[in-house]
């Protein structure tokens, strides 16, 4: 397919998540072993157990179950065997771990953490059961299209600690290796309203770092976005700070004239090619070396 100057066609962001969805097969099909070898023929045929002893006894066992086979979450890497078994019977259930789950697990019954998310995933199957007759409804094809979903969602805060992690570890490798002695912070700053994801000090100054993604081009989101950038300088130096952008989009059409601080970094790269991000961030930084040198010594 021709690519158009200024036009991203592909959607890497949902290729990405279906190869992440595609890996975790193997976990369901060894919650379907594990079913089998609890006496049920089908998901469904556990979802309609009667005896809420039984179903949570079995929802215990596969919350306590040790294999080799791990979840992925929304950027590829492994949950936690505990979290991850919670996460997805929740996911199969049709309902969100953290967001809605979380909150219910310290008032309903149970003496450990395993045993509250037993009963409450048994309330929930209890629940749902009855909504989703069909044999169909807990087919790989069904559970994936809920998993995807999922995944889309706690992709996006992932993706922002992931950026947060490349940008420092590219910083700290340029800084290093130019003997340059400035402080990185471990974590945001925020200042008013504006959170920055990256705070780089010298003896006397710092310097303020918002990382700023775009997938896609068009609509309202794209004047916020450039709007985003904007503001998070204004209010950086307003209040005695240098301001270093990151900008990280394909298709932005922002002016880049226009941004009013000395120094930013505009990657025009889709975020969601991380492989080739971390390089080219780390030749950027290389470019602001007399700046850096600059802050170490005021």
């Amino acid at each position: 397919m021709p690519k158009e100057e200024g036009f991203v066609l592909s959607n890497l962001r949902l290729a990405e998540l279906v190869a992440i969805v595609n890996a975790n097969k193997p976990f369901f099909d060894d919650f379907l072993v594990y079913l089998r070898e609890s006496g049920y023929v089908s998901i469904r045929s556990f979802i309609a157990e009667e005896s809420d002893k039984k179903a949570i006894a079995v929802i215990t066992g596969f919350l306590d179950r040790a294999s080799p086979v791990a979840l992925l979450d929304g950027v590829g890497r492994p949950y936690d065997n505990s979290l991850g078994r919670w996460y997805f019977l929740a996911w199969l259930l049709r309902d969100a771990p953290a967001q809605r789950l979380r909150p219910l697990v310290d008032g309903v019954p149970g003496g450990t953490m395993q045993a509250k998310r037993a009963y409450l995933l048994n309330e929930v199957r209890k629940f749902v059961g009855p909504l989703f007759p069909a044999e169909d409804s807990w087919s790989w094809a069904a559970v994936s299209e809920v998993m995807l979903a999922r995944l889309e969602g706690s992709r996006r805060s992932l993706k922002g600690t992931l950026f947060e992690a490349i940008v420092r570890r590219s910083l700290k490798a340029v800084l290093d290796e130019n003997h340059i002695d400035l402080t990185i912070s471990p974590g945001e700053v925020r200042i008013l309203d504006e959170t920055y994801d990256v705070q780089v000090s010298g003896p006397s100054r710092s310097i303020l770092i918002p990382i700023k993604t775009r997938e896609t081009m068009g609509g309202g989101h794209a004047m916020l976005f450039t709007r985003d950038i904007h503001k998070a300088i204004a209010v950086a130096e307003g209040n005695g700070y240098q301001c270093l952008p990151v900008v990280i989009a394909e298709s932005w059409g922002g002016d880049l004239k226009s941004l009013t601080c000395d120094n930013y970094i505009y990657i025009k790269v889709n975020p969601n090619q991380v492989t080739i991000l971390e390089p080219l961030l780390a030749a950027r930084f290389r470019e602001l070396v007399p700046f850096f040198r600059e802050l170490e010594t005021r």
